[in-house]
């Protein structure tokens, strides 16, 4: 896999799973919706972890440069 996210990218993706996992453990947001943000949040972090988003791939975006 090639590298395709910059850091402030990371940061963001980062950042967002912290809310959610924020929202979804401290009982703001349950149900479903609760479940969907948990389960976002986890891809946020393991493409922030790796620097690979698999979405960027076939649009051939790249925030790194």
């Amino acid at each position: 896999m090639k590298r395709n996210m910059s850091n402030t990218d990371r940061i963001i993706r980062v950042v967002l799973a912290a809310v959610f996992a924020y929202l979804y453990f401290g009982g703001i947001v349950t149900g479903t919706l609760g479940i969907v943000l948990a389960v976002l949040g986890g891809v946020f972090l393991l493409t922030a972890g790796v620097a690979f988003c698999p979405l960027y791939a076939p649009f051939k975006i790249s925030t790194y440069k």
